[in-house]
């Protein structure tokens, strides 16, 4: 019997690992990215092959793919994936998170777009070279994600008080609550002193609140977010990607149908069906689940491992 074929999807805030054996029987274990992860390569890749250890009650893995928020260049896979060569008997591929996106749609040359608590857009050429938009964190980038999206709120309130606005407006008035300060004022100290990109992000459902209140700054802020997106994919085509699909997803982009549609639409005005677009709302995991069974397929086939570019 051919052994299991484990994915993992490592994302900011959770870990999802999945597990298929040759019958398509699946056995899954999320848990919290904080519980294991603690940011060196070998004590993650060992925690991560216990984890599927547990998952599989013992059995034996065949392949393991692994989608990873934060292995953000190809230095940082390779790292990773060194790392499993020493805890694990069986293959292990490391990849960006955002990279299963495509694969969870069986496609191998694509952009993966995520907008989640961050946001980033990465892609590979068919010579395995790995590109990468974005990903620089909430301060400086992450445009179009959870905290993005708040921290260009901010911004947008700021603006708009200096200008004579009134701090009537829906988003105003919605920041004020859920950063649980009375005095518009301290919005800039408040989101600064947040301190992460996750506790900042989860004040970003008020701004699709206010949004749906018929808040002028929120629907610009949503707009120009799902512009930044787009703006991630024609960086990765300035720079060679020869994708033509984009693939989106994560927890913001998947739950907020204004910030879905708005992507979708920008998109065709951008590339005018250079690059077709679509969203992926199921677990991200499975795109990691397509690599490593299509890893097991060569190896029984006799065909070794491939490039990420050459895994179908």
């Amino acid at each position: 019997m051919p052994g299991l074929a484990v994915g993992i999807d490592i994302g900011g805030t959770k870990t999802h690992l999945r597990a298929y054996d040759h019958q398509n029987s699946v056995q899954d274990l999320i848990l919290p990215s904080a519980r294991w992860r603690v940011r060196d390569w070998d004590a993650d890749a060992r925690a991560l092959v216990a984890l599927a250890q547990k998952l599989t009650d013992g059995a034996t893995i065949a392949t393991m793919a692994v989608g990873s928020h934060g292995c953000d260049n190809q230095a940082e896979c390779d790292a990773f994936e060194a790392a499993f060569a020493r805890q694990a008997v069986y293959p292990v591929k490391v990849v960006n998170d955002s990279e299963l996106l495509p694969a969870a749609l069986s496609k191998t040359v694509g952009i993966g777009v995520v907008s989640g608590t961050g946001s980033i857009a990465v892609t590979r050429n068919s010579d395995g070279r790995m590109l990468v938009a974005g990903g620089w964190g909430w301060v400086i980038g992450d445009e179009g994600s959870a905290s993005g999206l708040v921290r260009e709120a901010g911004r947008a309130a700021a603006y708009h008080i200096d200008t004579g606005g009134s701090e009537s407006e829906p988003l105003i008035q919605l920041l004020l609550a859920t950063l649980g300060i009375d005095n518009s004022a301290r919005i800039g100290s408040a989101i600064a002193g947040s301190g992460s990109a996750a506790i900042l992000g989860q004040h970003a459902k008020a701004i699709f609140e206010a949004a749906e209140m018929g808040s002028v700054l929120a629907q610009r802020v949503i707009r120009e977010g799902a512009g930044a997106l787009v703006e991630l994919v024609a960086r990765l085509k300035q720079v060679g990607a020869e994708a033509t699909t984009a693939v989106a997803g994560g927890g913001v982009i998947v739950a907020q149908p204004m910030l879905a549609n708005a992507f979708l639409e920008q998109m065709e005005e951008r590339f005018n069906g250079e690059i077709s677009a679509e969203i992926y709302a199921g677990p991200p995991v499975e795109g990691a689940c397509y690599i490593a069974k299509t890893m097991r397929g060569r190896l029984q086939a006799g065909q070794g491992t491939a490039p990420m570019s050459q895994i179908a």
